[in-house]
């Protein structure tokens, strides 16, 4: 186990991207087309994310293109996969987002998650806990 361990080691990337499923994500991979490579920019929304931390980690981004739905599956680890931007974070109640391949339209959509939403839900969720048994209500 531990020469797989170590060989594994040296494949790995150093620095992973960070982001969540439902995020609008930019993958900039490196194309080659005969001896000149160039990198391509694939845009899409991440509908999953598996694998863990190895190195057979990776991420599905999906995206319409003329009226159809493509889907590519990139690995965290590839040297392929030169980085990714996170263009909107998405908020989403799943882990899997296989709902998205059957609509069409505005309907693929998923709703933007902001930062001010997750400070008004602790705060909210922290008044409750703070109010005594005894005290008067104003």
């Amino acid at each position: 186990m531990e020469i797989i361990k170590k060989l594994n080691e040296q494949y790995l990337k150093k620095s992973l991207p960070t982001f969540k499923v439902g995020d609008i994500v930019d993958v900039n991979v490196k194309i080659r087309e005969g001896e000149k490579e160039r990198v391509q920019i694939f845009t899409g929304t991440v509908i999953k994310i598996k694998g863990g931390r190895g190195l057979q980690a990776c991420f599905t981004v999906r995206r319409i293109v003329q009226s159809e739905g493509v889907e590519r599956v990139f690995p965290f680890h590839s040297p392929a996969v030169e980085n990714v931007v996170v263009r909107r974070p998405g908020r989403v109640r799943r882990a899997k987002l296989y709902y998205l391949r059957d609509r069409v339209g505005k309907a693929t959509k998923v709703k933007e998650r902001r930062e001010e939403d997750a400070v008004v839900g602790a705060e909210a969720s922290a008044e409750p806990a703070e109010a005594s048994v005894g005290a008067p209500v104003a």
